[in-house]
């Protein structure tokens, strides 16, 4: 490809100028070519993705996935619906379950596709979980919509008054208000715990809820072939509708862009600052510096010999396991995380897709995945740790092992600007920055300077792949510079 180095002073030559190409900036590119504006996406890798990317890490033959595998928003995200990727290359493998939570004694709690299913693994809850998860459940695509983007005036306001409700209760206190077994507590603490904070804080419900909907309306599937095929999608969908797209091409300033009516960052508060920082006003400048990012994470991956030999087969049905015990033993990982340390149990989170996706290691092998968190920036390895959570859920698991990788939090950030100390979800997981990321303005995706807008996880809806943050952001851009309506998700 030809550079994308161009002076200002010229006539613009493209419209658009999207710098990033994870799932947010592809879907944010793919809205404004198929409005027929003239569209390039610049990526400082060689392969683009962001967080949906896949590579050999360990032998030969063996496929892994660098961040995400595990896609209940992709398949469920308002946005991604309205592409129909499956006809684009993506193949959804979809396991029997959608996730196995292990408790102390090995056995595994389960989240099902069936409301009523799941209910029934728990006890004494089983009532209480069909009364909670039924009537969102119903309404599920609805709910989606008006959760997964920014504050607005919601079509169904009551509908969205009573998850809202449960939602922005903390984690802790939520289980212990509408639960009363330790299953149905510990499998809703493990989804509230991919908010990387303490379960004690308030909106962590809402993780919970929102991964047990998603699981409920569309499972925890893997894309086959990798994560890597749902970037090549978007990527075909992009270059069909008359987008470019430039790789291997780093950013480091505003002025080397090629001149365009917008700009598009698909990169978090501490990258725009460094790109573009003097073309934003002070007072602008002093709140992106006050963005909070959230703890980082350390990532093995691992060739194997067979199939893990977990101590409760049921977690072979699920391409999700988490390996952490009850909701105090979740707690608790997540408070050391809080305080600076790293459990000594830690919160793993456990992926096995070559259970379901056979194109990912040799015949008979298989691959895996697994993370638990850590204060940002952390450089300790915590692989011992690691493995000792998977080995007394599934003992003889490390004599499976062929080959093995990792990358702490600060790797993680080398890999990734993104992932700054490692955070995968663009900025804490708080409540005054769930809906009000980066910062808190009307169109949260604008800033004032009126060509730069932002799409990347540091907006709502947050971190995942469901190029939700992306449609937003197109939304405003076309709204704000174009003078267009984008297409409505309904």
């Amino acid at each position: 490809m030809t550079s994308v180095k161009q002076s200002f002073g010229r006539q613009p030559r493209y419209d658009v100028v999207v710098v990033g190409s994870g799932p947010n900036g592809l879907s944010a590119a793919l809205l404004f070519a198929r409005q027929g504006l003239s569209t390039l996406v610049i990526e400082a890798k060689d392969t683009p993705g962001g967080g949906a990317r896949s590579a050999a890490l360990t032998l030969p033959g063996y496929l892994h996935d660098t961040c995400s595998t595990v896609h209940p928003l992709g398949v469920a995200s308002p946005f991604f619906r309205t592409l129909d990727l499956e006809k684009h290359g993506v193949s959804w493998c979809d396991p029997p379950l959608a996730l196995a939570h292990v408790l102390p004694d090995g056995t595994a709690v389960t989240l099902e596709r069936s409301v009523a299913s799941t209910a029934r693994g728990l006890g004494a809850d089983d009532q209480a979980y069909l009364d909670l998860m039924t009537p969102f459940v119903e309404q599920g695509p609805a709910l989606l919509h008006a959760i997964l983007g920014p504050l607005r005036i919601p079509r169904d306001p009551l509908l969205l008054a009573r998850f809202g409700l449960l939602a922005l209760e903390s984690l802790t206190g939520f289980a212990k208000r509408h639960l009363q077994t330790e299953r149905a507590r510990a499998l809703l603490a493990g989804m509230g715990a991919h908010a990387m904070q303490p379960l004690e804080n308030s909106a962590t419900a809402s993780f919970g809820m929102v991964l047990a909907l998603a699981g409920h309306l569309a499972g925890w599937p893997v894309a086959r072939g990798g994560s890597q095929e749902i970037t090549n999608a978007l990527v075909r969908l992009l270059e069909s509708s008359g987008g470019e797209l430039a790789l291997g091409r780093a950013v480091e300033a505003y002025d080397e862009l090629p001149a365009a009516k917008a700009y598009v960052f698909d990169i978090t508060p501490r990258q725009l600052l460094h790109v573009a920082g003097p073309l934003l006003p002070v007072g602008y400048r002093e709140r992106l510096r006050r963005f909070r990012y959230g703890p980082g994470v350390f990532k093995m991956d691992w060739a194997l010999a067979g199939p893990v030999p977990w101590r409760d087969p049921t977690c072979a049905l699920a391409a999700t396991v988490h390996l952490a015990g009850e909701l105090s033993d979740v707690a608790s990982s997540e408070a050391h995380v809080e305080r600076g340390q790293i459990s000594p149990q830690p919160f793993v989170i456990f992926v096995q897709p070559s259970l379901f996706d056979p194109t990912r290691a040799p015949a008979g092998h298989h691959t895996a995945w697994a993370y638990c968190h850590v204060p940002p920036g952390s450089t300790v390895d915590v692989s011992s740790l690691i493995e000792e959570q998977v080995e007394r859920f599934a003992p003889g698991f490390r004599k499976l092992v062929l080959a093995r990788s990792h990358m702490n939090a600060e790797a993680m950030e080398r890999y990734n600007p993104n992932y700054v100390g490692g955070d995968i979800n663009g900025g804490a997981a708080l409540l005054s920055q769930l809906f009000t990321r980066p910062v808190a303005r009307l169109d949260p995706y604008s800033t004032p300077n009126p060509k730069i807008f932002m799409c990347s996880s540091s907006t709502p809806p947050g971190g995942g792949v469901h190029g939700m943050c992306g449609y937003w952001a197109a939304r405003s851009v076309l709204r704000n510079v174009f003078g267009r309506a984008a297409p409505d998700l309904t």
